[in-house]
């Protein structure tokens, strides 16, 4: 009874946390408008492509519990579905959004419901398999090159915007939004106190009566439709799709981030991965690509041993706040 309480708490406070998640957007955004330099926007178009990974992993890892692998697997289905249309069909970003969204929400439902009876480990296993499996199928299709993937040319940007990657700035920035204001969404429905329940005991949830099955196929089918829209602007900024895109990197950062700012939160996925993007960008720039998986690697040690309510769960602690995963600060 005590944690039904709980969980009917979590879903009546929504809108600080919300009002946290959409300053914290805003203020990340403002710097590629302030400096207006192509670099910032390349390096917005990165943060903000995690901003919508991680909340979408967050809502079936965070809230439901199950850790998913997968996202690489999503995302580049994503890419590979819009820059197809465009390099072959020439359908503009629009319609490639709107397709890679329903293959990914597709395939989501479809792991939802082939993993269903798979808990813990084996779970995690089977998203990183189905993301392999991605990669390969892509590897042997000669329609989108193979192992040599194909060149994406983005067409002329429409006005005001000087580049077609500032103007992915601002579609970017309006699919981030759209996948925090959903999880808002969830979080303050008798869906999201359903998944939170399903993460305390899946089992005590079925003998009372909640639909976890239904629940479970909802939350992936969900978690997979943001993970393609994460993917489908990407032929479009980096010009080249090859399957290389579906690596291992994303999906680990896909989980690392929600686990830095605060798993089960509206606002943690996006604290996490303006932050450590940020960070993996200066080490970029400054000393090599290749220490980014370092600074994970560490990074994931560190909080799972010593804060692993996230940097949520820190400021929590520091204003005197207990720290309760599904809080929405």
């Amino acid at each position: 009874m005590k944690r039904q309480q709980q969980l009917t708490i979590l879903a009546s406070r929504p809108l600080l946390g919300l009002i946290a998640t959409v300053a914290i957007l805003v203020v990340a955004s403002v710097a590629p408008i302030i400096f207006n330099q192509p670099y910032f926007y390349y390096v917005s178009y990165i943060v903000l492509q995690y901003v919508i990974l991680a909340t979408a992993w967050n809502i079936f890892g965070g809230y439901a519990g199950y850790v998913n692998f997968g996202a690489a697997g999503f995302f580049g289905l994503g890419a590979y579905v819009s820059g197809y249309l465009y390099h072959t069909y020439n359908l503009g970003l629009l319609a490639g959004l709107v397709a890679a969204a329903a293959a990914c929400a597709a395939l989501g439902a479809l792991v939802g419901y082939a993993t269903a009876r798979l808990r813990g480990l084996y779970f995690a296993i089977a998203t990183l398999a189905i993301s392999l499996l991605i990669q390969v199928v892509f590897i042997n299709m000669p329609q989108v090159g193979q192992s040599f993937g194909f060149i994406v040319t983005p067409p002329p940007p429409p006005p005001p915007y000087p580049s077609y990657i500032a103007f992915l700035f601002p579609v970017m920035i309006a699919i981030a939004l759209i996948s925090v204001l959903a999880s808002w969404f969830l979080l303050r429905s008798r869906f999201g106190i359903g998944l939170f329940s399903i993460k305390d005991d899946e089992l005590a949830a079925e003998s009372v009566g909640v639909p976890t099955f239904k629940l479970k196929l909802l939350a992936a089918t969900m978690s997979g439709l943001f993970m393609g829209l994460a993917g489908a602007p990407f032929p479009y900024y980096q010009l080249y799709i090859s399957p290389d895109i579906i690596s291992f990197t994303i999906s680990i950062n896909s989980v690392a981030m929600p686990l830095i700012g605060g798993i089960g939160t509206l606002s943690g996925p996006v604290v996490g991965a303006v932050l450590l993007s940020a960070i993996q960008q200066v080490a970029s720039v400054s000393i090599s690509s290749d220490i980014n998986v370092l600074i994970v690697g560490v990074l994931i040690i560190i909080f799972i041993v010593a804060a692993p309510d996230g940097l949520l769960g820190i400021f929590r602690r520091l204003i005197g706040k207990p720290s309760t995963q599904g809080e929405k600060s």
